[in-house]
């Protein structure tokens, strides 16, 4: 029987582009996806197992990684709005226990896991963000950061009890995907040229960029390690123009005080209140927006040092033609 490679949030930007790079290298990929098959995939879905399921569910966990040698770990919810607080710890923590054990139960012989820099801390005013750092409170007040650093904890209490495993921490992962969610909606605030930008500095990575290093990892000896993952580190203004540049749209060109955030956020948490939606803007990622944090890379390079990053700019100009491209389908 062939040993399938389990992917788990097979609809995000990256379980898609990791999924790509898994049909290129011609491995047999069985996907774990939630609500709906990415469209991104549709026309290789003859060549894919899928599976209908979600990590919160362990008897469908079982069956999905059934016969599975390796497991790549992305599936996970991303948010910043604190009333979401419950569902991102019973979803990354909770769910990803339940991946770890059933793991240990059906002898996969080696998970990679997606964390993020989150998990590390954002919150370090000019300071550079190693993977020796520990978790501390105030460098992530964010419930999103807390959620995927309990994660991180059971992929390592997994280690312990001889699971082969590895994790990594990528920051902003830029690439295309839906844009209504997640970082790849910061092409469509670009696109309607929203007007704000902050002086604030994080790291930057291309999605293809990560898929190729998790897979890299994957058949690497490497394990119980964690790696950071980032091409560069920007401002948010100079990647707010390089994407409106690349659209041909007017860059943003309205600073966002720290006061000036500290009242849209305010304002955009009783807006959500009202609206049942998730706010645009919330303090912890008004405070993360205004922080100039830079992450090191090191690590990862001297464990491939054949690889190099894609440059920000080939990632963005890239991308943006995409976008545009199905904009003028849709049309």
């Amino acid at each position: 029987m062939v040993n399938r490679i389990l992917v788990t949030g097979a609809a995000g930007l990256l379980g898609t582009s990791l999924i790509k790079r898994l049909l290129k290298e011609n491995q047999p990929v069985r996907a774990l996806y939630r609500s709906r098959m990415p469209e991104q995939l549709l026309d290789q879905s003859n060549i894919i197992e899928w599976i209908k399921g979600d990590i919160l569910d362990v008897y469908a966990l079982q069956e999905a990684m059934e016969g599975c040698a390796e497991v790549y770990h992305c599936a996970g919810l991303v948010s910043f709005n604190p009333a979401r607080a419950g569902d991102l710890i019973k979803i990354n923590q909770e769910g990803t226990a339940n991946v770890v054990n059933v793991a240990l139960e059906t002898g996969v012989q080696k998970l990679v896991h997606v964390s993020s820099v989150a998990a590390i801390g954002r919150k370090r005013n000019n300071q550079t963000v190693h993977e020796e750092l520990k978790w501390d409170d105030r460098a992530n007040p964010s419930v999103y950061g807390m959620s995927k650093y309990l994660a991180e904890l059971e992929v390592w209490r997994g280690i312990a009890e001889g699971l082969n495993a590895v994790i990594v921490n990528p920051t902003i992962i830029l690439g295309v995907g839906d844009w209504d969610h997640g970082s790849a909606a910061t092409f469509k605030n670009a696109y309607r040229e929203f007007p704000w930008y902050t002086e604030g500095i994080s790291g930057f990575v291309d999605v293809e960029d990560v898929a190729e290093l998790m897979s890299r990892l994957m058949k690497s000896e490497i394990q119980s390690e964690r790696y950071i993952i980032s091409a560069e580190n920007w401002s948010f203004r100079t990647v707010f123009e390089e994407m409106a540049n690349a659209f041909g749209k007017k860059a943003p060109s309205l600073m966002v005080s720290p006061a000036l955030a500290a009242l849209v956020w305010r304002w955009e948490k009783v807006k959500g209140y009202f609206s049942g939606s998730d706010p645009l803007l919330t303090k912890e990622t008004a405070e993360t927006a205004q922080q100039k944090v830079y992450f090191d890379n090191s690590k990862i390079k001297n464990a491939f040092p054949d690889f190099s990053f894609k440059p920000l700019k080939e990632t963005i100009d890239l991308a943006c033609k995409a976008y545009l491209k199905k904009l003028d389908s849709e049309k």
